[in-house]
């Protein structure tokens, strides 16, 4: 890939990969760092559970791909729906990344690692942005009114589930063995 060639659109979004790896490193810790606030979890994690780590990419990738559609659709540099389909794509991959990659390498190994966990939240968004820039080049496109609803409604599923989870593995904090976060 020649990033002279890229154009400014594509390379915001692979400058999204160290940003967005920084963002979510940062919101591993806003929820403690705030003192339990719940509008701080919210958006990032309340317990050790795979789902709620999965919060670290749902709010920056968000963030990355929408806000900049929104400062630069003047400069009409940006075919809006296909964006928007690179949007949902990355956001996607990203989130399902996580507890794939999480549990095809504790299945294999037995036992979690602490670089390996790093490393995951990184793959993610690798994966998620390449596919998003993918997506927005040779993708047809969704309408950006579409995604924007569905970006709405995983936030709202993120911020029920952070209080009323399912009773599932992936749910469960494995240090306390509790669900979500009480009220």
């Amino acid at each position: 890939m020649n990033w002279k060639k890229l154009s400014e659109p594509e390379k915001w979004i692979l400058t999204g990969i160290p940003v967005l790896f920084l963002a979510g490193s940062l919101l591993h810790f806003l929820y403690d760092l705030s003192g339990e606030n719940l509008l701080a979890g919210l958006f990032s994690p309340v317990n050790e559970s795979i789902w709620e780590h999965t919060k670290l990419v749902v709010l920056p990738v968000i963030l990355w791909w929408t806000l900049y559609y929104f400062f630069r659709k003047d400069a009409k540099i940006i075919e809006k729906d296909r964006w928007f389909q690179g949007a949902l794509g990355s956001l996607v991959t990203a989130v399902l990344s996580i507890p794939a990659l999480f549990y095809l390498y504790t299945g294999a190994l037995g036992r979690d690692f602490l670089w390996a966990d790093i490393l995951i939240l990184f793959l993610s968004l690798v994966f998620g942005q390449l596919l998003g820039l993918h997506l927005y080049r040779y993708g047809k496109g969704m309408h950006a009114e579409t995604v924007l609803v569905i970006f709405a409604g995983i936030l709202v599923l993120f911020a029920v589930f952070t209080f009323l989870p399912p009773k599932l593995p992936l749910f469960q904090d494995p240090v306390s063995g509790e669900y979500g976060k009480k009220i």
